[in-house]
């Protein structure tokens, strides 16, 4: 029997789906629905079917962004045949997305273990909503948002890339959350900084999902709810995506990090009083 239902896949997927890419965290909210529908949060099945229907929403960011994947895609091609290709951006910057996820592979691989046990306690998802929202908050202020896309650099890369382990060891900070706010203390603007998250999210989500899809199926997951879960998680997500552009480009973070605190706050509470298990 599978661990998780098509009913349950549907909600999961549709929390994912509206998730993932805001910077509220997509596992935390996963967790604490799962916890509040009964559903064990360090079951391997259940850790497996949260990473492969990620790769739902990443779909949503492939359509999505089909235009700019191609455009890069064709100048990284170009430049391996053609020296002079060499110095176009989208050629670099193809380069720079793939040595931006080895950081969080590594660490992924290595920390496996502690992820998905001690650090996969809701105690933690509460705290590093907390603490993640101060990072944000100040982030947001702090940057000055005078650098667009095409101003990005190598070391932008590399250090809005390598953010992404602070979400992937504490499940709550978020890791749009964690690449957004690096990017704003960077001094990208709020659009650049919200796409580069997206981008850089591409393969170190995808390589997760497809990483874990055969051990989500072995621990009984169930292939329905994979697919349904993974089909929500599409279609919402990629609604998501369009609001959050359109958001960024008029407003600050604070609605998020209100709500991230509030949220923290909560499950604090539901943990403290029993309603919910770590």
């Amino acid at each position: 029997m599978s661990a998780i239902s098509v009913g349950q896949a549907v909600v999961l997927g549709a929390v994912e789906g509206v998730t993932e890419f805001l910077p509220v965290s997509s596992t935390g909210h996963l967790k604490i629905t799962e916890g509040l529908m009964g559903i064990p949060v360090d079951d391997d099945a259940v850790v497996g079917f949260s990473a492969v229907i990620q790769v739902g929403a990443i779909a949503a960011v492939l359509v999505y962004f089909f235009k700019d994947i191609m455009r890069i895609m064709t100048a990284w091609f170009r430049g391996l045949a053609d020296r002079e290709e060499r110095y176009h951006h989208d050629y670099k910057f193809a380069w720079w997305v793939i040595a931006a996820t080895i950081p969080i592979v590594a660490v992924g691989l290595a920390a496996k273990p502690l992820i998905e046990g001690p650090l996969a306690s809701l105690w933690v998802v509460a705290g590093s909503l907390i603490v993640g929202s101060g990072v944000m908050w100040a982030a947001d202020r702090m940057g000055r948002h005078k650098r667009g896309e095409d101003d990005t650099s190598f070391k932008d890369a590399m250090l809005v890339g390598s953010s992404q382990i602070l979400a992937l060891l504490f499940p709550g900070f978020s890791r749009s959350g964690a690449t957004m706010s690096t990017a704003l203390m960077l001094d990208l603007d709020r659009v650049a900084a919200t796409r580069l998250s997206f981008f850089l999210g591409i393969p170190a989500l995808t390589g997760a999902g497809i990483y874990e899809l055969k051990d989500a199926l072995g621990a009984g997951a169930g292939a329905a709810p994979l697919v349904v879960g993974t089909l929500v998680s599409f279609v919402v997500a990629y609604a998501s995506i369009a609001w959050l552009l359109k958001f960024v480009a008029k407003h600050s973070f604070n609605a998020f990090v209100i709500y991230r605190i509030a949220v923290g706050l909560l499950l604090f509470g539901l943990l403290g009083t029993g309603v919910l298990n770590s």
